[in-house]
């Protein structure tokens, strides 16, 4: 099944920020990362992001029903995969890969995309060096057993 993006709005910021914390809480869980996580956020910041006026939320959708989300970062030539989350009921079924590709196809003007992910997570890891993103080498440690890598395509 395909699925379509949706640009959010203000409206749709308790949406995204309980899909959010749904879909990241098993990594809160695992890590225990209250600081970074975005499952440990509160709305709040998802409506100061929503009007930031470099970021564009948009809401992924299968049929008519949000099971996700995707959040970029514009700047000149450079958009950066800050969130991408997909309710944990939908995950491992392509969507995340769709979602990328559909997002992507909608910045023809970007140049260079990058995003960070942790490196423990070889599921994340691997979906995102499918999807053409390599690691660049910078590592970033957040917690004893947990870091974060980053990549650009």
């Amino acid at each position: 099944m395909e699925i379509s993006l949706r640009k959010a709005t203000l409206g749709d910021a308790e949406l995204i920020w309980q899909m959010q914390v749904a879909a990241f809480q098993p990594l809160l869980d695992k890590y225990q990362d209250y600081d970074y996580s975005p499952a440990a956020e509160k709305t709040e910041r998802t409506v100061q992001r929503l009007q930031e006026p470099i970021t564009d939320y948009y809401l992924i959708f299968l049929n008519d029903a949000p099971i996700g989300g995707v959040r970029i970062c514009r700047f000149d030539g450079l958009c950066k995969l800050k969130q991408l989350f997909i309710l944990p009921e939908h995950q491992n079924q392509g969507y995340a890969q769709q979602a990328i590709r559909s997002v992507e196809a909608l910045y023809p003007a970007s140049v260079r995309w990058e995003l960070d992910t942790i490196p423990q997570e070889e599921k994340l890891c691997h979906l995102y060096e499918k999807m053409g993103y390599r690691k660049t080498g910078a590592i970033r440690p957040i917690k004893e057993g947990m870091d974060l890598v980053f990549y650009a395509k």
